[in-house]
């Protein structure tokens, strides 16, 4: 079979991203012997996805995001890479006036981008992920982490949630914010209200550190 030339150029950089994780295990293992692993991984995803930009994600999405892609890593040699994560207001803002232009109208451009006021990238909340590899591996085994993919028609979007939430054909087919969103495990993280102090799931936290804290596996 004969690969063609991209398809190449993404598994030579694997394999030279694994090999870098290896060799910065002794380096991690001298800032933090329990976590040196879990280090080496995120210092070379971060040198694989460059572009990637993980600040203003909330500390739940982060801790969990960041955690699921270093077992993705050590454990089935899957990289996970960060397309888009958090977005202030006036971003999401513009990339839905975008939409609307090019579909030429509200209700189509909804299918796709939420305005900012219903979105959980501007709430830190979601995450776009890449390759398509990755996230299929994080659909099998994200939900460990509290991240789901939320959306039929959008492979590459998880968010992180409480509860296992319904999977929806698209982004405008509930309403938001609504009595609905308890239902889909939404964290309360709009207006004033803390999230961050919600009880943590099962599963939850990371799998590195302290074997006690690691998450168990579901059946």
């Amino acid at each position: 079979m004969t690969y063609p030339p991209l398809a190449i150029k993404v598994h030579i950089l694997a394999t030279v991203t694994r090999l870098v994780a290896v060799l910065l295990v002794p380096v991690a293992f001298c800032r933090a012997p329990g976590r040196a692993r879990f280090l080496a991984c995120q210092w070379a995803l971060s040198l694989r996805f460059p572009a990637e930009d993980l600040r203003g994600l909330a500390p739940e999405t982060l801790t969990a995001f960041t955690y699921a892609r270093a077992e993705a890593f050590w454990r089935d040699g899957q990289l996970i890479g960060l397309t888009s994560g958090h977005r202030d207001a006036a971003e999401q803002h513009r990339i839905f006036t975008e939409e609307v232009r090019r579909t030429g109208s509200v209700s189509a451009a909804r299918r796709r981008v939420l305005p900012p006021e219903e979105s959980n990238h501007v709430r830190g909340l979601a995450l776009d992920v890449r390759p398509t590899e990755g996230a299929q591996w994080l659909e099998r085994h994200g939900g460990r982490y509290g991240l789901y993919r939320v959306y039929d028609n959008e492979w590459w979007h998880f968010e992180y949630r409480t509860v296992k939430p319904i999977r929806l054909p698209h982004p405008d087919a509930a309403p938001w914010p609504s009595a609905h969103h308890a239902a889909y495990g939404l964290c309360q993280a709009y207006g004033n209200e803390s999230w961050h102090n919600q009880p943590r799931p099962d599963g939850r936290p990371p799998m590195y550190g302290n074997p006690a804290q690691r998450p168990r596996r579901q059946p």
